[in-house]
C-alpha cells in the first residue's frame, strides 16, 4: 500500500482504539516525581559520563494516552513535549495535563515524520512501541535523529519477531478470516483466544500479558494495520541506516552471554568470542522469547564511546555506583554459599539472578550514590575484587554509574 494510505489507516485505528488504554490517574507517578535519586539513576543510565542535571528537554514521540504526562510528572523541572498522530490520544493527555497542572508539558498532534516542524531540539527522546507501526520506519527514525541534540540520547523500543510468533500467527488468522477492529469482532476474538490449544505459541503471552483482556490492547496486538518486528541483525541495520550509534540495551542482562543460563552453556566460551552484535543475535535466537528490544542510542559514535564503562581501567575506581530502581535483594531460601540473591524485577528472563557472598553483600550494602568504587573498596587490597564485582552488578542491571567525576547536584 502507498505510504500515505498506510499512515492514514494507522491514524484512524488509534482514533478508534487508543493505546495504551486511558488511565484514571497518575498518583503513583507523583510519588516518583518526588524521588530525586531515582531520577538521578535514570539520568546516568543514559549518560554515565554527563553530570546530572534536573533541567532538560524531553520528547515523547508517539506519546499515546498518558506517556508524556507520566514523564512530566516524574521530571517536574524538565520541559516535556509529547507528539502523537491520534487526536484521541492528544485529548486524553491534555486532560491529564489539566487535572495535574503539568505546566512543563506541551502536547501536539503531529506525526513523527514531521517532528522537525516543532522547531526544537531535544536532550532526550523516548520512542517506544511506535516505529514498528509507521508506514516508513526509516523516515521516522531519521526525523528523530535530526531533532536530537549532538550529545543527546534516545530510548527506542521495537517489537522482536521470535517472542511474538504467536501474535503474528493470530494476525494472519484474523486477516484470512477478514476479522475487523470493531467491538463485536473484538469480543468474538476474545472468546476464540480462550479456545486456543495449550501448546499454541500465543499461550505464554496470554498468561503473562494482562493487556489481552482489554479490547483496545487486543486490537493493537492482533488487528493493527501496520506491524513489523525487528530481529537483532535487522535492528542494527535499522540504526546504521539512520546513522545512529548503539549505546546499550536498556536491560542488558538478557542479551549477555555472561548472565543467567547463557553463562552455563557448554558453548559459552565460543559465544563470548563473537563480536558484540553477533553475540546479541545468537542470544536472541537461543532465548527465543524476546518480544521486544529496548535500547539506548546516540547521535554519533564518539558520544556513544564516551558513555562506555571500562572496568579494566584505573578510572573505574572513580565510578560512583547507584542501585537500579528495580533491584531486589533476597535473603531467604538462598543457594549454598550465598548471603543474598540480587534480582532485577524488570527482567522477564527469570534465570537472570545474581547470588552474592558475604563480602560482596557488604560491598553492595555500601552503595549510597555518593561514594566511588575505590572508596567503597577500602582498604586498597580489596579493589581488584571490587572491580570484578561491580562489573557483574553492571552486567546484571543491578547498578548504574556516575562517571562524570563531578559531585552529585
Amino acid at each position: 500500500m502507498a505510504t500515505d494510505a498506510v499512515a492514514e489507516r494507522v491514524r484512524t485505528f488509534y482514533e478508534r482504539h487508543p493505546y495504551p488504554p486511558p488511565v484514571e490517574g497518575l498518583e503513583g507517578y507523583r510519588r516518583q516525581g518526588q524521588d530525586r535519586e531515582r531520577r538521578r539513576a535514570d539520568h546516568h543510565l543514559f549518560w554515565p559520563a554527563r553530570a546530572y542535571r534536573e533541567t532538560a528537554t524531553l520528547l515523547i514521540a508517539g506519546c499515546g494516552t498518558s506517556q508524556a504526562a507520566r514523564y512530566a510528572m516524574r521530571w517536574p523541572a524538565t520541559r516535556v513535549i509529547g507528539i502523537d498522530v491520534s487526536a484521541t490520544s492528544v485529548r486524553c493527555t491534555e486532560e491529564l495535563k489539566r487535572r495535574y497542572d503539568l505546566a512543563n508539558l506541551e502536547i501536539h498532534q503531529l506525526p513523527i515524520e514531521k517532528v522537525g516542524e516543532l522547531g526544537a531540539s531535544f536532550d532526550r527522546i523516548i520512542c517506544t512501541g511506535v516505529l514498528h507501526h509507521l508506514a516508513d520506519p526509516d523516515a521516522g527514525l531519521a526525523a528523530l535523529r535530526e531533532v536530537l541534540e549532538p550529545d543527546g540520547a534516545m530510548h527506542l523500543m521495537v517489537y522482536a519477531p521470535h517472542g511474538r510468533t504467536g501474535v503474528y500467527m493470530l494476525q494472519e488468522f484474523c486477516r484470512r478470516l477478514g476479522i475487523q477492529a470493531n467491538d463485536d469482532e473484538i469480543g468474538g476474538l476474545m472468546t476464540a483466544l480462550r479456545a486456543l490449544p495449550p501448546g499454541h505459541p500465543l499461550q505464554p503471552l496470554l498468561r503473562e500479558a494482562p493487556d489481552f483482556q482489554d479490547a483496545s490492547a487486543l486490537a493493537d496486538a492482533l488487528l493493527h494495520p501496520c506491524d513489523r518486528p525487528y530481529s537483532v541483525p535487522e535492528l542494527f541495520d535499522f540504526l546504521d541506516r539512520a546513522r545512529l550509534a548503539f549505546g546499550r540495551w536498556l536491560r542488558q542482562g538478557p542479551y549477555s552471554p555472561r548472565c543467567g543460563v547463557l553463562a552455563r552453556l557448554p558453548q559459552r566460551e565460543r559465544l563470548a568470542r563473537l563480536p558484540a552484535r553477533e553475540q546479541y543475535a545468537a542470544v536472541e535466537l537461543f532465548r527465543g522469547t524476546m518480544a521486544r528490544h529496548s535500547l539506548i542510542v546516540y547521535r554519533d559514535f564518539d558520544h556513544a564511546a564516551a558513555q562506555r564503562l571500562d572496568f579494566a581501567s584505573d578510572a573505574c575506581s572513580g565510578y560512583v555506583p547507584m542501585r537500579a530502581s528495580d533491584t531486589i535483594c533476597v535473603r531467604e531460601r538462598l543457594p549454598p554459599g550465598a548471603a543474598a540473591v540480587l534480582i532485577n524485577s524488570a527482567h522477564t528472563c527469570t534465570d537472570i539472578i545474581l547470588p552474592i557472598d558475604a563480602s560482596e553483600l557488604e560491598l553492595f550494602e555500601a552503595i549510597d550514590g555518593r561514594r566511588s568504587v575505590g572508596e567503597i573498596a577500602r582498604p586498597p587490597g580489596r579493589l581488584k575484587a571490587a572491580r570484578a564485582f561491580f562489573e557483574r552488578l553492571h552486567q546484571h542491571d543491578q547498578v548504574v554509574f556516575d562517571t562524570s567525576g563531578g559531585p552529585p547536584r
